[in-house]
C-alpha cells in the first residue's frame, strides 16, 4: 500500500560508517535460543563498505538507443534505467560485458523489465527512475548495450542510461559479528572519521554468466494510494530509548499484532533505536529535534518459532547513510510471504553473495528507492541476509510485490529459477536452475518465524488489500486470498519466481508447517557396520543409529532416539551412539519441528548381541594333498562354527594366518614336520563377540628307511628328494610298508608322464588305486591321504601294479599326524 510522505526527517544522507553489532534482546518466544552456524562461506564485512554506480548515456532518438563497445572502470552488475518510474520500456534491452581477468567478451544478454517494484507512494516520489531487472555480471570492464523499442511502440523512455555497479571490497571478518539471530535488535554508533562516503570495498571471485528474468506487465502509471496509509508524526511526549529494552517480548505468537496509534506506546524491543534509523553522517545529518519514531508504533512480535541466524545489513556491508535517512513504513502484522527470485546468474559463488546483495541494493538507491526492496535475501548455499532497514522482526513494508507490499514479506532467492530451457519466461535468454534444498529450507524457515508472529499456518491462507489502482488483473482496495506462502505471480503479472522456484513452493509450505517429514531409520551399525540377522539389525551393546528426513535440517530444531518407546538420547544432527542392553530392542527416532511438532520414524528392530559363537566341532588336524618340504607338511583343519545372529568372519590364527569364508569348514595350511604346533580358529559373530579354538598336533616325515620292502626296488639318489633320496620299482607285485602310530597319514611320490600306478593297502586292506602319472615333472608329492578320528598304530602298504608301458613308482615316504 502506500508509503506515506517523504521529507521533513527522511532525508538520504551521504556516506557515514555506522557499525552495527548484534544486541542482547531477544524478540519473542519462550526460552534461550542459540546462534546458528551459517551454511555457506560468505564473507562477513567488517564495516560499511564502498559501491559505486556509473550511469552512462545512451546515444540514439525514437525507437532505438546504444552504447558502442567501450572499456570501463570494475563493476560486478549492470542496470538500464530511465528518467519516469512511472513509464515502461516497452522492447528489448540487451547488453555485452567484458570479463576483467579474461577480456572476453559475452555475447548478447537480455535484459528482464523489473517486477520488483515500490508501491505508488514511494515509486512515484520525485526522481524515482524506472529500470530493467539488474544483472549480475561478475567482475567485468566493459559494456555495450543496445535497445529497440518493440513493434507499435513508436518511443523509448526518456533519459535511458546503463547502470555500472561497483559492490566494492570488503575488509573480512572472521569473528561472526555480521551474522545474528533476526529476531535481535541491534546498536549503532558513528564513526566521525569517516569521509563522505563509505571506503570498503568487495571482492567478487569469478565472472559468472548473466541469467534473465521473467515477463512482467507494463510499469503501473497510477499513482492511487490505498485506503489506509501509515504516516510519519512527530515525537512522542516521552523520549525513546537510544538503545532497546532487554526484556523479552510476551505478546501471544497466535495473535495478530495490531499498531499502536498512541505515539507513547511502548517501544519494541525489536525496533532499530533512533541512533540506527538516524546516523550521523558526514555532511549531512538529521537534527534531534526531527529524529522521531514511527507512528503508529509497530508492536512488539512474538512468534513460537525461533529466529533464524541471518547476514545482517553490517554483515553484508550496509551503507547506512545511503539509504534514506528514519524510519521505514510498518504493516500491522505479516500475513503473506512473498517468494521472488533476483534475476540474476546462478553460477555464482556463496561468498559473491554479499557482493550481489550490495549491488542490488546500490542500484534500487541509484533507482531512488529508500532502501533495498526485499525484505530478506536468500543464497543457494542458505544463507538468509537482512534486507530493507527496519527491524527483522517487525512487518517492515518493502518494495517487492505491486499493490501488496503492506501486510506481507518478500524474499528473493538469489539467482534465476524458470525453468531449465528458460520456457517460462519470454524475456530470458538464458536457463533457470532448481533451486537447492538448502535454500527451501532457509525460505521455509523464514516463514515460519515470520508467520508463527501472526498466527498464520503457512499451508494456509490469508487475506491482503490491493493497495495500487493500475496492478494488472488486480483491483484496487479488493481484498484478496493468498496462500500464506506464494509466489511473486500470484500477486502481481510476472513469471517471477520462475516455474522451478514456484513448483517448490507446496513443498516449502510443507516444511514451514511441519512436523518432519520423510522421517526414516536409515541404519544401526555395529562394529563391523550395518549387520542384520532376518529384519533386525544386530549390533553389540553400543549401536550407532542413522536416519533421515526431506524436511531441511534448518526446519528441525532436533532429534530423539528412543528405545523400546523411551527416549534415551537428545542430538541435532543425524546420526547417535546408543548403549543397549543385551536382547532384542524397538529402535525409533522422533524429530521436533521449529514449530514444536513432532514426528516418528518407523520402528526397527536391534538385537544387542553379547552371545559367543560356538565350535559345534572342534577343530581337527589331518593330512592333504600338496607338496611336502623338510619344513613344511600340507595339512588341514576341519571345524564347524555356529552363532546365534550369524558369523561375521572366520579367521585362522595358528600357526599361519587366514581369512577364511564365514561358511568355512575347514583350513588348508602347513606345519613343521617333527615340531608340535598349535592350530587356531577364531571366529566373530555380527556384532562383534570373538571365540577361538585351538588343538595341538605334531606332523612327522617317516622315509623309506623305515620300511619293509618285497621285490626289486631301486634307490635313487637327489637333492628334489626329501632326506635327498627315494625308492622305485617297476616290477609287478612289488610292494613296500610303513607301520606308524597317528590319525592321520599321507603318501608322498614323485610324478612323471612315465609314471606308472599302485595299489595302496591300509592295515592288510585294499583301499585304492592311485595313478602317478603326471605331465610334469612333480617332487615330494603328497599325492593320497586317509584320517582316522582318533590316533592309533596302522600299517601303510603299498603295490606296483605294474602299468603296461609306464610300470616304474617312486616312494619318497610317508607324513604323519599324531
Amino acid at each position: 500500500m502506500g508509503l506515506g510522505k517523504r521529507g521533513g526527517a527522511h532525508r538520504r544522507r551521504p556516506g557515514l560508517r555506522v557499525w552495527v553489532a548484534a544486541g542482547a534482546v531477544l524478540a519473542g518466544g519462550a526460552g534461550t535460543f542459540v546462534l546458528m552456524a551459517q551454511s555457506s562461506s560468505s564473507v562477513v564485512a567488517d564495516g560499511p563498505v564502498k559501491t559505486s554506480v556509473r550511469s552512462l548515456g545512451l546515444d540514439g532518438t525514437g525507437t532505438v538507443r546504444a552504447l558502442p563497445a567501450r572499456s570501463t572502470k570494475p563493476f560486478s552488475m549492470v542496470g538500464v534505467t530511465w528518467d519516469d518510474a512511472r513509464s515502461a520500456l516497452h522492447g528489448r534491452v540487451e547488453v555485452r560485458t567484458r570479463d576483467a581477468k579474461s577480456g572476453t567478451w559475452t555475447g548478447w544478454l537480455a535484459m528482464a523489465p523489473a517486477d520488483e517494484i515500490p508501491d505508488p507512494a514511494e515509486r512515484d516520489a520525485h526522481g524515482v527512475r524506472g529500470g530493467m531487472s539488474p544483472m549480475w555480471t561478475g567482475p567485468s570492464d566493459g559494456v555495450q548495450v543496445r535497445v529497440a523499442a518493440g513493434s507499435g511502440t513508436t518511443a523509448l523512455p526518456k533519459g535511458l542510461t546503463v547502470d555500472l555497479v561497483d559492490p566494492g571490497k570488503p575488509a573480512k571478518s572472521s569473528d561472526g559479528s555480521g551474522i545474528a539471530l533476526a529476531g535481535y535488535a541491534t546498536d549503532a554508533t558513528a564513526d566521525p572519521t569517516a569521509t563522505g562516503e563509505p571506503t570498503d570495498t568487495a571482492t567478487a571471485t569469478a565472472s559468472p554468466s548473466d541469467s534473465g528474468a521473467p515477463t512482467a506487465t507494463q510499469t503501473p502509471t497510477a499513482t492511487a494510494s490505498p485506503t489506509t496509509t501509515p504516516s510519519d508524526t512527530a515525537a512522542p511526549t516521552t523520549q525513546p530509548p537510544t538503545t532497546p529494552p532487554t526484556t523479552t517480548a510476551t505478546a501471544s505468537p497466535t495473535t495478530t499484532a495490531t499498531a499502536s496509534a498512541s505515539p507513547t506506546a511502548a517501544w519494541p524491543a525489536q525496533l532499530p533505536t533512533l541512533a540506527q534509523a538516524y546516523p550521523t553522517c558526514s555532511g549531512s545529518s538529521t537534527p534531534p529535534s526531527e529524529q522521531v519514531p514511527p507512528s503508529p508504533m509497530p508492536a512488539q512480535t512474538s512468534s513460537p518459532i525461533a529466529p533464524p541466524s541471518v547476514v545482517t545489513r553490517a554483515g553484508w556491508g550496509a551503507d547506512e547513510c545511503a539509504r534514506e535517512s528514519g524510519y521505514p513504513l510498518y504493516g500491522t502484522a505479516v500475513k503473506v510471504v512473498f517468494v521472488h527470485h533476483t534475476d540474476t546468474t546462478n553460477s555464482y559463488t556463496c561468498d559473491q553473495s554479499p557482493a550481489i546483495v550490495r549491488s542490488i541494493y546500490a542500484e534500487h538507491l541509484h533507482q531512488g528507492w529508500r532502501d533495498i526492496g526485499y525484505n530478506f535475501l536468500v543464497d543457494k548455499c542458505g544463507t538468509i541476509f537482512e534486507g530493507r532497514f527496519g527491524g527483522m522482526a517487525l512487518p517492515v513494508v518493502g518494495a517487492q510485490t505491486y499493490g501488496f507490499n503492506t501486510n506481507s514479506m518478500g524474499i528473493a532467492a538469489i539467482g534465476t529459477y524458470t525453468d531449465l530451457s528458460g520456457g517460462d519466461s519470454t524475456a530470458s535468454t538464458f536457463k533457470g536452475a532448481a533451486p537447492s534444498a538448502a535454500m527451501k529450507g532457509a525460505i521455509a524457515r523464514l516463514a515460519a518465524w515470520k508467520l508463527g508472529m501472526s498466527g498464520i499456518s503457512p499451508t494456509g491462507t490469508s487475506t491482503l488489500v490491493e493497495g495500487a489502482a493500475d496492478s494488472s488483473g488486480f483491483t484496487f482496495n479488493k481484498t484478496y486470498t493468498l496462500n500464506a506462502v506464494s509466489g511473486h505471480r500470484n500477486g502481481f503479472a510476472t513469471d517471477c519466481p520462475g516455474n522451478q522456484l514456484y513448483s517448490a513452493l507446496p513443498a516449502i509450505r510443507s516444511y514451514a508447517a511441519g512436523p518432519v517429514a520423510g522421517l526414516a531409520v536409515t541404519g544401526v551399525t555395529g562394529p563391523y557396520g550395518t549387520q542384520k540377522s532376518g529384519t533386525s539389525y544386530v549390533t553389540g551393546t553400543s549401536a550407532a543409529v542413522k536416519w533421515s528426513a526431506t524436511t531441511p535440517a534448518a526446519l528441525i530444531s532436533g532429534y530423539d532416539v528412543l528405545v523400546d518407546g523411551k527416549a534415551v538420547l537428545h542430538t541435532t544432527g543425524t546420526s547417535a551412539t546408543v548403549k543397549l542392553a543385551s536382547g532384542s530392542h524397538s529402535i525409533q527416532v522422533r524429530a521436533t519441528h521449529v514449530s514444536g511438532k513432532t514426528s516418528l520414524s518407523a520402528v526397527v528392530h536391534d538385537i544387542a548381541d553379547t552371545t559367543k559363537p560356538t565350535f559345534p566341532t572342534a577343530p581337527s588336524v589331518r593330512t592333504r594333498t600338496g607338496t611336502v618340504s623338510s619344513t613344511a607338511v600340507p595339512v588341514s583343519v576341519t571345524f564347524k562354527a555356529a552363532d546365534n545372529t550369524g558369523i561375521h568372519g572366520e579367521y585362522g590364527t595358528s600357526p599361519s594366518g587366514a581369512t577364511l569364508a564365514t561358511t568355512a569348514t575347514s583350513w588348508s595350511t602347513t606345519a613343521k614336520p617333527g615340531s608340535s604346533s598349535v592350530f587356531s580358529v577364531k571366529v566373530t559373530d555380527l556384532a562383534g563377540n570373538a571365540t577361538t579354538a585351538s588343538v595341538t598336533r605334531t606332523p612327522s616325515l617317516v622315509q623309506e628307511t623305515s620300511t619293509t620292502r618285497s621285490g626289486s626296488w631301486s634307490h635313487r639318489a637327489s637333492s628334489s628328494y626329501l632326506g635327498g633320496y627315494s625308492y622305485s620299482s617297476g616290477s609287478k607285485g612289488a610292494s613296500i610298508s610303513w607301520t606308524f602310530t597317528g590319525r592321520s597319514v599321507a603318501w608322498i611320490v614323485s610324478r612323471a608322464s612315465t609314471s606308472g600306478q599302485a595299489y595302496v593297502y591300509l592295515d592288510g586292506t585294499k583301499i585304492s588305486t592311485v595313478d602317478l602319472k603326471s605331465s610334469k615333472t612333480l617332487y615330494r608329492q603328497a599325492i593320497w591321504t586317509h584320517t582316522w578320528s582318533s590316533s592309533a598304530k596302522h600299517t601303510l602298504k603299498v603295490v606296483v601294479v605294474g602299468t603296461s608301458g609306464r610300470p616304474t613308482i617312486t616312494t619318497d615316504g610317508i607324513a604323519v599326524v599324531n
